[in-house]
């Protein structure tokens, strides 16, 4: 039986893709802190998990949707740096490890762009927090030399879907009459359709010679003034007070989250995925809000 291994595969993007890969008949093992899974401490059952695996898949790390003092920071990045050095050197010790290994990454890599988009190879990246956080487990997870296991570096987008994510605190905002722009309106916002960040994990574990970065994006990204009203829109809600920067800093404070979330402007084109072939089913927000908000 084939099998594939979700590493932190119990939130929201791995239930989805555990379905799915069931529903294509693998075996699918996950790695997890919840004590019905694979325990990361075990390091003996996560090399025997990986032994003879089609596809490793590393999901893990705390969420960002926090305050970022001390304690946070440090276990944003440890968690991320920790579990892929796990999984490195669990892949080291394999007789016959896994043919592709697949890291999350994540698109908020690039700086803050209003002025044009970031792609693979021109995209240019951020500083501060977040940046460091992604390039460090980049830096991480490339600094294996896996002679067996091809290495593939996800840079992913805001996920959209129907259950969880970052759908739910939106729709709340849009239904309670607070869908108006957020700050200026006018940073980018890139999203993808969870399916489409599926079949993209299929795409590449089929396409032998690939290996490397690549943006895991809609190739059509919106200014948060599209997004809100797409959002408005598609409930059916006539209008949005909107949030300027000075509420948000407040209301970040009451919900523990930051600003950054929605002040970012990440403007991030699938340039590599493109070209190599791959034909999203979601190319546009409108399509998607109408399959995720039905």
């Amino acid at each position: 039986m084939k099998k594939v291994v979700l590493a932190g595969g119990t939130g929201f993007i791995g239930e989805y893709f555990k379905s799915k890969f069931k529903e294509l008949g693998y075996e699918v093992h996950i790695i997890s802190r919840q004590k019905q899974h694979i325990s990361w401490k075990d390091k003996l059952s996560v090399k025997d998990a990986l032994e003879d695996a089609e596809l490793l898949i590393n999901l893990a790390g705390k969420s960002v949707n926090c305050r970022y003092n001390e304690a946070n920071k440090n276990e944003i990045m440890n968690s991320r740096i920790r579990t892929t050095k796990i999984l490195g050197e669990a892949i080291q010790a394999c007789t016959n490890p896994p043919a592709t290994w697949m890291n999350s990454s994540t698109a908020t890599i690039y700086r803050h762009a209003e002025d044009r988009p970031m792609t693979e190879e021109t995209g240019e990246i951020g500083s501060g927090f977040s940046v460091n956080v992604a390039t460090n487990w980049e830096k991480t997870f490339f600094s294996f030399d896996l002679p067996k296991t091809r290495q593939i570096a996800l840079r992913i987008a805001i996920v959209l879907g129907k259950d969880g994510g970052v759908m739910t605190p939106y729709r709340n905002l849009v239904k309670f009459g607070l869908g108006g722009i957020q700050g200026t309106g006018n940073q980018k916002f890139s999203w993808i359709h969870i399916d489409d960040l599926f079949q993209i994990v299929l795409f590449l574990k089929d396409n032998e010679e690939l290996s490397g970065v690549f943006n895991c994006s809609s190739p059509h990204p919106v200014s948060n003034h599209e997004l809100m009203r797409e959002l408005r829109k598609t409930m059916k809600v006539p209008f949005g007070l909107p949030s300027p920067k000075w509420m948000l800093e407040i209301g970040s404070l009451f919900i523990k989250t930051e600003t950054e979330l929605v002040l970012k402007s990440r403007w991030v084109l699938p340039e590599r995925l493109e070209r190599e072939g791959y034909t999203f089913t979601f190319k546009t927000l409108d399509k998607t809000l109408q399959d995720i908000l039905k």
